[in-house]
């Protein structure tokens, strides 16, 4: 049977269990069963439905071609608030399996934030039979390798031709196989994303096959494990000519996961802190919500290098209503978030130690290699085990061990470009005198000299 069907994206935006219904009577067979396996989209619970939506503004859902070199056939759907900035942000919003980027335009409200704050949201869409993004062929595991990956760069590159988008700022998210290809453009363009969010996601390399199939059974299972290095390694090894900064990345999973299981959260975490250069110990652990345990892992604030929340006895089903706003807190693009911080690696440290018996002395030097002056600053590190700073100058820390945070003084506290600040402190060690690592400026991470 013949399926002629046309669609225009005008007026408000549909209700997401009328797209899921409609995806399932259109196509039948493959579609509902991958649906099973992997995210239809956001639930329209009572909760979500229950909070306003702001009123449709004019601007519209609109598609573009011709954006650029696409080896596999992708769509891109952009979304320009009326009140667009002049150099806005660009948000590349990822789809689930199954889904699509006129799905994914309406089950989130990342175009409403986009009217309230002014940024550019892309809106990638696969054409291939599953409607899922490839995370998995070694072309898209690689910088420029093909596939999807070089077609999302593509609409970026398209977005800050034509808008005059800011390129330190453009961030991806995804839900299900978006939050895969999440992590995969994080780790195939470290210079163009400067942070992702990814939700019900797996590492980077994790879902990888060579035998052409777009699923991995083990990764899915939560079986793939590796250390924090190895994963690092993955990561690294997309772009391995690259060695600047990396990009924060915000991860949220449900514990009761029974698509890409639970335990793919805690790989993640493993992967990403050590991209990040910082250490496993969380430097702050909260319950923003009823049931959500968040870690946020080289600095306390909303924009560490890693944030990580884990929502206890939630499915695969992980999105809902109101979470983006919180991604735009992680991003820095919200006026109720945290002051955006420096740019990623606009600093550099260089610490030495002098120990003796079971004490030492430690001085770090912090120089600002940006471009803007640094207005108050905060110094994450992690300090070897079995160190414990006992006193200190130049700075307030806390706390004595692990992921310790070191807060200016009232009189340097103020970094102009090129200018550095010393400080130093005292600890006992059990045996291992080293140098701290692992360092980030108000939650970006530093080169380390």
């Amino acid at each position: 049977m013949d399926v002629s069907i046309t669609v225009t994206i005008t007026g408000t935006r549909p209700r997401r269990s009328v797209l899921a219904v409609l995806l399932t009577v259109l196509f039948g067979g493959l579609l509902p069963l991958l649906a099973s396996l992997l995210l239809v989209g956001p639930p329209a619970t009572a909760a979500s439905a229950a909070v306003p939506r702001q009123a449709q503004a004019a601007a519209a859902l609109t598609e573009v071609t011709n954006f650029g070199a696409n080896p596999s056939n992708l769509q891109m759907y952009l979304y320009v608030p009326t009140n667009v900035t002049a150099h806005p942000a660009v948000i590349v919003a990822v789809h689930y399996c199954t889904g699509s980027g006129p799905a994914m335009y309406s089950g989130t409200e990342y175009a409403q934030l986009a009217d309230q704050y002014g940024f550019v949201v892309v809106y990638p869409s696969v054409t291939r039979a599953s409607k899922c993004f490839d995370v998995s062929s070694p072309a898209a595991l690689k910088r420029d390798g093909g596939s999807d990956p070089v077609g999302i760069k593509s609409m970026v590159d398209w977005v800050v031709q034509h808008y005059n988008a800011d390129t330190g700022k453009v961030f991806a998210t995804g839900i299900s196989s978006g939050a895969m290809m999440t992590n995969v453009l994080l780790g195939d363009y470290p210079d163009v994303f400067a942070a992702g969010a990814a939700f019900s996601g797996v590492p980077f390399g994790c879902f990888a096959t060579t035998d052409g199939s777009e699923w991995n059974t083990a990764c899915a299972n939560g079986t793939v494990t590796h250390t924090p290095q190895e994963w690092g390694d993955l990561v690294r090894g997309a772009d391995p000519g690259y060695t600047g900064p990396r990009p924060r990345m915000q991860l949220w999973h449900g514990t009761a996961d029974a698509v890409l299981q639970y335990p793919n959260f805690g790989e993640e975490i493993k992967q990403w802190t050590n991209v990040a250069g910082v250490g496993q110990t969380p430097a702050a652990t909260d319950t923003p919500n009823s049931g959500w345990t968040r870690t946020r892992y080289g600095s306390t604030g909303d924009q560490a290098p890693v944030e990580a929340i884990s929502l206890q006895g939630v499915d695969h089903n992980l999105y809902a209503w109101g979470m983006a706003a919180r991604v735009l807190t992680f991003f820095g693009l919200d006026s109720g978030g945290s002051a955006p911080q420096p740019p990623v690696g606009a600093c550099t440290v260089t610490a030495t130690t002098s120990a003796w018996n079971t004490g030492l002395t430690g001085s770090v030097t912090l120089t600002n290699t940006g471009t803007t002056t640094v207005d108050g600053w905060q110094l994450a590190f992690t300090l070897p085990a079995g160190q414990t700073i006992t006193n200190g100058w130049g700075a307030t820390y806390a706390p004595a061990s692990g992921a310790v945070t070191a807060t200016n003084a009232s009189y340097d506290g103020t970094l102009a470009p090129g200018a550095s600040v010393t400080i130093g402190y005292q600890a006992d060690h059990t045996g291992n005198s080293a140098a701290p690592s692992g360092f980030t400026l108000n939650g970006t991470a530093c080169t380390v000299s």
